[in-house]
């Protein structure tokens, strides 16, 4: 999968401006495939200018055309490319601190509600207001301008985009708060979101935000198991779930279920489930 923040943080291509950790853009998508997988260590919002794009987590669809706004937590994601109109888009990759740092200042400052669980959610379309299309409006004169804002007109604008996202939606208030109250990423969370895709190691280390080895020593402490016997059971487990309760073939259950391939796939489930993937399905269809 692709490392979407490393990319435009490192590609000097694009129209874009960078804030400590923090990563906002102009982006024309330079990437004819239909379908990719990416992911990111920060989260971020898209605004799209131009095209069509399909997004899809691990709990969660959405296809945004032009003048929509999809807010995307840390993870993966498999998008779907529509190549009939350029796609062009607004990001912002939101660095934890910065959210952090936000909502401390807004949170004594304006009228904040909250909804109950902001975990559970892997995006968020956020909803169109006058103040959020004029906000993306006003990027656009510093996206194309000659000089690049300094450093604190910057931060004001980038707090500026979290503030209307909370009064836009509770869940992000929520969030924003659990994100103030924690340390780093739960790292519980990133794995039940993040598992069925093929990523490295050292790319659940970057998104959970720890070094590889901090990384395999608090899972293994979390979980009582290495990180790589957990995502081979988690997946089969995941993968047996499809098979009883979906469609799909078994080439497209491998891909759900983050395998690289049908032949690494069917080993591993018949070393866990005792039956090749076809037998089980097989011993369903009986029941």
């Amino acid at each position: 999968m692709l490392n979407f923040y490393k990319i435009v943080k490192e590609n000097l291509r694009f129209n874009r401006f960078e804030f400590r950790e923090t990563v906002c853009l102009e982006y024309v998508c330079p990437i004819d495939a239909r379908q990719i997988g990416i992911f990111s260590r920060n989260d971020y919002v898209v605004h799209v200018l131009s095209g069509r794009k399909t997004f899809r987590t691990v709990n969660g669809e959405w296809t945004l055309a032009p003048g929509q706004t999809l807010y995307l937590k840390k993870g993966a994601e498999i998008i779907h490319q529509y190549l009939d109109d350029e796609y062009c888009m607004l990001g912002f990759f939101l660095s934890d601190e910065l959210i952090k740092e936000t909502f401390e200042e807004a949170r004594g400052q304006m009228a904040l509600s909250y909804s109950k669980d902001p975990l559970e959610f892997t995006g968020v379309m956020v909803e169109p207001s006058n103040y959020l299309e004029g906000y993306f409006h006003s990027m656009l004169s510093y996206f194309r301008g000659f000089n690049r804002p300094p450093d604190h007109i910057l931060a004001l604008k980038l707090k500026e985009l979290l503030i209307t996202l909370m009064d836009c939606d509770p869940m992000l208030g929520a969030y924003f708060k659990s994100i103030a109250e924690s340390g780093r990423p739960s790292l519980h969370e990133i794995m039940e979101k993040n598992f069925c895709y093929n990523l490295k190691l050292e790319d659940y280390a970057e998104l959970s935000h720890r070094s590889l080895s901090t990384f395999k020593r608090d899972f293994r402490q979390l979980y009582k198991e290495t990180p790589g016997k957990w995502l081979l059971k988690r997946r089969v487990r995941h993968a047996a779930h499809l098979i009883a309760h979906s469609g799909l073939n078994v080439t497209q259950i491998a891909f759900e279920s983050g395998f690289e391939g049908l032949s690494h796939f069917s080993r591993a489930f018949k070393s866990i489930m005792g039956v090749s993937p076809t037998d089980y399905k097989k011993s369903i269809l009986q029941h």
